[in-house]
């Protein structure tokens, strides 16, 4: 019995000369077709010939499946594959050039709990919880605060300077976030740091990083100082911008009302906040933020280093000032001493939204009344189920952050890649939902089940960058590669969800793993889980 039925070549293209084209053939073997490409050598030209000694073969004869020649060529100039002989393109994470709208969200209220040894203010949009802050009586964040430091060590093959500002560990000031003056010449080559900086220096700096593990704070000497409405960066006038979340019309608006009001030898930007702000609100906010720059100079004159020159304010006041806008339905507080700061905070800096204020006097605590206990309690768990029976698996490690998606119960109803694509969209929305609550930072790696689709990977690439548009903090995200990999990377300032309300264990030191060390070096005989729950019990 004959496994392939024989059929007449069709010859799907000639050619003749030196420029010719490969003549091709196709056949169908078992099903498949397959194309045969035959190329005749150029003639040899004798100049070549006597260099090279080596005689060429006429023809060269290839087989190949049918593939459309444009895709290698697509690839290529993608980066995908060799943009030239000996050199390879690496892709890596690109900024993306458009700015994404972000999706239209739920009803957001901001819920503010005072408890004798912390303080907790969490966002909903509608009855979900997107967002967690906690300030506790026993770690206290220092960014935003301006101190006089003294430079302790210059490490020029680090270009950076470890400052002694007052708080524990010394800071860490990269030769990058030092202020320099251009010489007369009017270059402006940036200075070595050993040529700043040296040991025993006193020197203005402001913390932008908390100190976090084994790593000290990270240290500017660019001071900013935020406002309701805008940020003030004194001797830095070429500083400026506006956020790129407001609409294009209010952005022309504003950088007029910026230009009228801006003084000399000071930059500004303007934040989200400001949308609808009028020329006072933008005059008041620099007038306040000259004022802090001015006592926060003559502080400076007075103090010997280390001494703390500014303290930024408490934490329900910062995230007033960075998140609450006129989004919010209501602001709700269950203690009456920090909703009279809200209130004299806002009746100096908005008055408009003293009235989305509210006491909560309830019997049933406030995060039990709205149901945020319930999702911060899964917040901190590994796992995270989505409606559809689907999960996600977030792991952090030492250098970055893995997220993996699983399809689990989900089984779909159509097909594989429209099952694989709704649980991948679905992931992607849980995916920066989760980076925004747990204030995941730094590299975080997303493995999306793998898709065949071009399109259907375009369309959670998407999706995801629309979600995390919501997000505050910065990101830039990668293209899916070819194994469904995202590769993104969040501003990482302070100290996450779990790691504020966690330790390392024990027992395994954060491994996770129960070493059994004698067995590998003495040989002795690996003890059963049992024993060793029993052992350690004992």
């Amino acid at each position: 019995m004959a496994l392939f039925r024989r059929k007449t070549p069709q010859v799907v293209g000639r050619g003749s000369g030196r420029q010719a084209p490969p003549e091709r053939k196709t056949r169908t073997v078992g099903g498949e077709v397959v194309e045969i490409a035959r190329f005749k050598a150029p003639p040899e030209e004798p100049a070549k010939t006597k260099k090279s000694g080596k005689p060429q073969s006429k023809t060269t004869k290839t087989t190949k499946t049918t593939k459309s020649p444009d895709r290698n060529r697509n690839r290529t100039r993608s980066g995908n594959g060799r943009s030239g002989e000996g050199t390879a393109t690496r892709r890596g994470p690109r900024a993306q050039p458009e700015v994404i709208t972000p999706p239209e969200t739920g009803r957001k209220q901001m819920i503010v709990r005072r408890l004798p040894h912390q303080t907790q203010i969490v966002v909903m949009e509608g009855p979900v919880l997107v967002e967690h802050y906690v300030a506790r009586s026993d770690r206290k964040s220092l960014i935003g605060n301006v101190y006089l430091g003294k430079v302790r060590n210059v490490l020029p093959g680090m270009e950076a300077a470890f400052v002694d500002f007052g708080e524990g560990k010394n800071g860490v000031l990269y030769a990058a976030d030092v202020q320099y003056d251009s010489d007369g010449n009017g270059r402006s080559g940036r200075p070595r740091i050993e040529k700043a900086l040296k040991n025993g220096d006193t020197i203005m700096v402001q913390v932008v990083k908390d100190a976090m593990g084994h790593k000290g704070a990270r240290l500017t000497n660019e001071v900013s100082l935020a406002g309701r409405h805008l940020v003030l960066v004194p001797d830095a006038e070429d500083r400026g911008g506006i956020s790129r979340r407001l609409p294009d019309d209010e952005r022309r608006r504003l950088r007029t009302l910026v230009n009228e009001a801006r003084p000399k030898g000071y930059g500004v930007i303007v934040r989200t906040a400001a949308l609808g702000a009028t020329k006072e609100d933008v005059a008041r906010d620099i007038k306040l933020l000259q004022q802090l720059w001015g006592e926060i100079q003559a502080a400076a004159k007075s103090a010997s280093a280390p001494a703390l020159l500014y303290r930024e304010p408490p934490l329900v006041i910062r995230v007033i000032r960075e998140h609450f806008t006129s989004d919010f339905k209501r602001l709700i507080v269950d203690d009456q001493e920090t909703e009279a700061e809200i209130r004299a905070y806002l009746e100096a800096t908005d008055p408009d939204l003293l009235k989305r204020v509210e006491s909560y006097r309830d019997e049933i605590p406030v995060f039990e009344r709205y149901h945020v206990e319930d999702q911060l309690r899964k917040a901190l768990d590994r796992n995270v189920w989505l409606p559809s029976g689907g999960h996600i698996v977030i792991e952090p490690t030492e250098a970055l952050t893995v997220i993996d998606v699983n399809t689990g119960r989900f089984v779909g109803r159509s097909n594989l890649e429209e099952t694989v694509l709704q649980n991948n969209l679905e992931s992607a929305e849980e995916i920066a939902r989760q980076l925004r609550l747990r204030d995941i930072g730094g590299i975080i790696v997303i493995d999306f089940i793998d898709m065949e689709s071009e399109k259907n990977r375009r369309a959670v690439l998407r999706k995801l960058q629309e979600e995390l548009a919501k997000d505050k903090s910065r990101t830039q995200v990668s293209e899916v590669s070819s194994f469904g990999l995202v590769e993104m990377t969040r501003k990482h300032v302070s100290e996450g969800l779990v790691e504020t309300f966690s330790e390392v264990c024990p027992t395994c030191s954060g491994r996770g793993l129960l070493l059994h060390e004698d067995a590998a070096a003495l040989g002795d005989p690996i003890p059963r889980s049992s024993d060793s729950q029993a052992a350690r019990k004992g």
